[in-house]
């Protein structure tokens, strides 16, 4: 019997709690349950990898970042927090964009752990934007601000409904995923976004109208993908919402070919794969 993969998810980290939850003087790591079960609908078990740090109470034995990336069989960046711009080599504009610098670094290790060992990382949201800036790329601190006001990509009232369309760069590995479908609609809640695109990357969904970055996919052998959209929170039942499905199934087929010491990166390996997750 064929074991479930096992995904680890980078967690979010709450440095300010509010004093009615009761944690005084503490840090919270937290998921967001909608990216955690969004990966359950293909079977997969989710771990979430609390960060290795030391110092002060903070007990945690002998376990490394290599310890966790050797159990698991790929890893996904769930949203949150800015991106520090003190991280892609700038400094804020703003104070409320001084973005979590303490997730940045840890972030940063755990990608470069993964695909040091050739296993598939997915991020979402901030975790495109992460993956950016780990390959040596840079973010606009406030699209608005930067870019221009033309779409509106982070509507906080609007929140997990606000929606817009993207376009699928033709021949990208996203439109081979969904063949026939140039424009798309996405959810969207993110004020910053790409600016310089990183290393070896290439851009697979750009918004619509303003061009803004939307997904990212590395060219180097292994599987790293971003996508600036929550494919966790579209209903696969509405046409009028991207199904995440086949994006996922992609996602764990490249964890499986990991697992079984195949190369990840032959596209046809992927979609065999996907083939097989959707029986």
């Amino acid at each position: 019997m064929t074991q479930p993969l096992k995904i680890g998810l980078s967690p979010r980290f709450l440095h300010k709690v509010p004093q009615e939850l009761g944690f005084r003087g503490k840090t919270l790591q937290y998921l967001e349950q909608s990216i955690a079960h969004w990966l359950m609908t293909a079977n997969a078990l989710v771990f979430m990898i609390p960060s290795i740090e030391g110092g002060g109470l903070l007990r945690r034995g002998n376990i490394r970042v290599a310890d966790y990336v050797a159990s698991l069989d790929g890893l996904v960046l769930q949203g949150g927090a800015d991106i520090s711009p003190i991280t892609y080599g700038e400094t804020s504009l703003k104070t409320e964009w001084d973005g979590d610098r303490i997730r940045d670094m840890y972030e940063m290790d755990l990608v470069q752990a993964f695909v040091a060992a050739r296993k598939p990382v997915l991020g979402i949201c901030r975790g495109l934007q992460l993956i950016n800036v780990a390959y040596g790329g840079t973010l606009y601190q406030d699209i608005m601000h930067q870019h221009g006001d033309e779409l509106e990509h982070h509507n906080v009232a609007a929140y997990d409904q606000n929606y817009h369309e993207i376009s699928l760069v033709e021949g990208s590995g996203l439109a081979r995923l969904y063949p026939g479908r140039q424009t798309v609609r996405v959810n969207s809640i993110h004020h910053q976004a790409v600016k310089d695109l990183g290393r070896d990357f290439a851009v697979e969904a750009l918004a619509v109208p303003d061009n803004i970055v939307e997904a990212i996919r590395w060219r180097g052998p292994g599987y790293v993908v971003g996508l600036q959209w929550h494919p966790e929170f579209h209903d696969p039942n509405n046409p009028g919402q991207l199904d995440g499905t086949p994006i996922l199934h992609e996602f764990l087929a490249a964890a499986q070919c990991a697992r079984e010491y195949k190369p990840a990166t032959a596209y046809q390996t992927l979609i065999g794969r996907w083939a097989s997750f959707k029986k």
